[in-house]
């Protein structure tokens, strides 16, 4: 499912070694597979082409621009949530219908600048949204396309930070009020209400909550196209797994098996907004121990990467697999699991310098010895990685390499000390 394997005992991307990297242009890195994104892409396209769907990518993921153009370029439409996405999928030049909206709270102003430049959709989460954006379109002389979020209440069995798709969460309206919603905004020039979106949540390792979904979802847009409204689209949004500990996830083609047979012959276009599963597993997160320690009966490898660079452990308490970048002699495991324990390995945590306990990329982990001076490599971290990390202590943020083949390019340059304090200068 991705391109990062050892070589002779040295982690390859692609046609490259990983340490020629980290060694080049230091660590902490973010190390970006571009076969591995075009090969998981493809499999998505692929799985749903009997209902012809549109691939939206989903920004939020993984927003490097280096990486919108792969996907761009490999026919993907963008899935965004903030003004900030907006003009990253502007400044590679694709075209504002291929955009689609999302997010509980947009400003006016994102609102306005979506509706000037012309955007597909907009995925709508509440009646005030709705309202909002009708007076804006109306101020504006336009009409502004519209998807109404529905929530079916249906448990992903998913963490509780990325569960969407309950009834207590912030996300859409029930199924009963969204009724309600097509009914006051009908007739209105300025709105053209026709769509249904569903987002359950992420990562969503089963199928069985998406046919629960969609099962409802087709059920009220009978209803109301029943009733003359004229539904002429859905979207699934996103969720679909990725390979974290071992291989967890369906592939994309077992999704799809039990979804397409619910949304064809429907006349409706589908959208999907993957993003997990496209980046997660296209990228690593190289990292330098700079010290081993051991406190009591515990063992520590303190590392130049943290929480500051990869916040999913310490905010979902989530897995990534660990490994040595140059093992040598040592095993290589043959799949990236959490039950790991070979001959001579060490039970360690991995932390980072950042002045938290809660500063951590793996705990309990059963590892070869390591030197000071040698890399860590952190699997499955494309996704949700560097779009999330920070300058808290200070610190940089890491640089980020695309590998293709055998050529490596940076696509964002390590932050320095001045690019840290320029907007702080009076």
């Amino acid at each position: 499912m991705d391109e990062f394997k050892y070589v002779d005992g040295a982690l390859h991307c692609e046609k490259v070694p990983v340490r020629a990297l980290a060694d080049e242009y230091g660590t902490p890195l973010y190390v970006y597979s571009a076969g591995t994104i075009r090969d998981h892409y493809a499999r998505i396209r692929s799985a749903f082409s009997e209902v012809d769907a549109t691939i939206c990518y989903s920004v939020k993921s993984c927003h490097n621009l280096s990486i919108l153009t792969l996907l761009r370029d490999l026919g993907s439409d963008f899935d965004i949530v903030s003004g900030g996405e907006l003009r990253r999928v502007l400044e590679i030049g694709v075209a504002p219908e291929r955009i689609v909206f999302a997010g509980v709270g947009k400003t006016n102003d994102e609102i306005v600048e979506a509706l000037k430049v012309g955007i597909g959709w907009f995925n709508v989460e509440s009646e005030e949204e709705l309202e909002n954006i009708a007076r804006l379109a109306l101020d504006a002389g336009k009409v502004a396309r519209v998807a109404l979020r529905i929530n079916p209440d249906v448990d992903p069995k998913t963490h509780r930070y990325t569960t969407t798709g309950l009834r207590e969460t912030k996300f859409g309206v029930d199924i009963e009020r969204a009724k309600q919603v097509f009914k006051c905004f009908r007739g209105r020039d300025e709105i053209d209400l026709a769509g249904i979106h569903v987002h359950i949540g992420s990562p969503v390792n089963t199928i069985e909550p998406y046919v629960q979904s969609m099962t409802r979802a087709c059920a009220l847009i009978d209803e109301l196209n029943n009733a003359g409204y004229g539904i002429r689209a859905i979207n699934l949004g996103g969720g679909f797994g990725a390979h974290y500990d071992g291989a967890e996830a369906p592939f994309a083609s077992e999704y799809a098996k039990q979804i397409q047979p619910l949304l064809a012959n429907r006349g409706l276009a589908v959208y999907l907004e993957p993003g997990r599963s496209i980046t997660a597993n296209a990228g690593i997160l190289v990292a330098k121990v700079l010290y081993r320690k051991a406190s009591g009966e515990k063992q520590f490898l303190i590392c130049d990467a943290a929480m500051t660079d990869l916040l999913r452990p310490s905010l979902y308490g989530s897995f990534h697999f660990v490994w040595p970048v140059d093992p040598g002699a040592c095993a290589v495991p043959s799949a990236r699991s959490a039950d790991i324990q070979l001959d001579g390995s060490v039970l360690v945590d991995v932390v980072g310098p950042v002045c938290e306990s809660g500063d951590f990329l793996a705990k309990d982990r059963w590892l070869p010895s390591i030197e000071q001076g040698e890399y860590l490599a952190v699997f499955s971290a494309g996704a949700y990685g560097f779009v999330m990390s920070s300058q808290y202590n200070s610190r940089q943020r890491a640089a980020e390499v695309l590998v293709d083949g055998r050529n490596a390019k940076v696509i964002r340059q390590r932050e320095s000390y001045d690019d840290m304090v320029a907007l702080e200068r009076l």
